[in-house]
């Protein structure tokens, strides 16, 4: 007599109803869901692998899951797995292929024409260089100066298409035609990853200080598809990672201080700490710690002078 165990495989109404629908991203990007793996119940079964099913209410199983997310206990997590089929700007996927813990098969332009799309900046999309995090933007251009390079943006993509078009009408091999086309070309990947490497790309990408680009990408795959996917996981990884505010070990001595009202004190801190460096004319050198801690004071209503 057979004697296995009968297993029913998870099912999320919420993620059947959109698999293979497409989530525009950008111009003419998207990502859409192929296939997925496990729910929020499986990270519980995961957890309590000694008990069976049904053993525990609901409410203890959403504390649970929040424990494991507060104190970084991860592979509970890597039981559930997603596959996405996303359209992309190359540039885009340069930053996002970075994310070495995942599956992924991309189109390839050896054996297959190159997507005949390019992402395209509006004329009052283009941003400006940060003068504080150099691989970052703040603010735009104006749209005069925006037109301009929209302009030159679409000339520059047309004539990179014609010259590739050419090369291959011509003879030239597909691998060696493709070479001067633009990062902005779109590619297309299959992209399958666990929830735990998942959610690590999601807290990189979804922040602030993310490429837009990429950051729209991780606000579709995260509000749309995860926390429709896994609702008390996406949950708590909102409160306990995405949007929690965390403390190093000299920024809670020094916020400490500075709630017990010891300016002084909280300044020698920051000096001792390295964050108080001088310019010979006595102005404070940039500082990118001391600048992060003083967003996290700004969240908290906290004020300090640190001249």
């Amino acid at each position: 007599m057979d004697q296995s165990e009968r297993l029913s495989r998870p099912k999320v109404d919420a993620i059947e109803t959109i698999l293979g629908k497409p989530f525009s991203v950008l111009d003419d990007g998207f990502v859409r869901v192929v296939d997925y793996m496990g729910d929020d119940a499986a990270i519980v079964l995961a957890a309590r692998v000694s008990y069976g099913a049904g053993t525990k209410k609901v409410q203890e199983d959403s504390a649970l899951i929040r424990y494991l997310m507060r104190h970084h206990h991860t592979t509970p997590f890597e039981m559930c797995e997603i596959k996405f089929h996303v359209r992309v700007p190359m540039d885009t996927w340069r930053q996002w292929i970075r994310h070495r813990t995942a599956s992924v098969n991309e189109y390839s332009t050896r054996y297959s024409l190159a997507i005949d799309a390019s992402q395209r900046t509006p004329e009052t999309a283009w941003r400006l260089q940060s003068t504080e995090n150099r691989q970052g933007s703040s603010g735009f251009l104006d749209s005069k100066a925006g037109a301009n390079l929209s302009a030159t943006e679409d000339e520059l993509q047309r004539q990179a298409r014609k010259v590739y078009e050419e090369r291959l009408a011509a003879g030239v091999a597909r691998e060696q035609a493709r070479k001067d086309l633009p990062l902005s070309t779109y590619t297309e990947a299959y992209w399958k990853v666990d929830l735990h490497n998942l959610l690590n790309f999601l807290q990189l990408r979804m922040h602030k200080h993310a490429q837009a680009e990429i950051r729209s990408y991780a606000a579709i795959i995260g509000q749309e598809i995860v926390a429709k996917w896994v609702p008390t996981v996406w949950q708590a990884f909102l409160d306990y990672r995405d949007q929690a505010v965390t403390f190093s070990r000299m920024e809670a001595s020094i916020v400490a201080a500075i709630a017990a009202g010891k300016q002084d004190h909280a300044k020698s801190l920051a000096e001792q700490f390295g964050l108080l460096n001088r310019n010979p004319d006595g102005s404070l050198k940039a500082n990118r710690e001391r600048r992060e801690l003083q967003e996290k004071l700004s969240m908290m209503g906290l004020t300090f002078n640190w001249t």
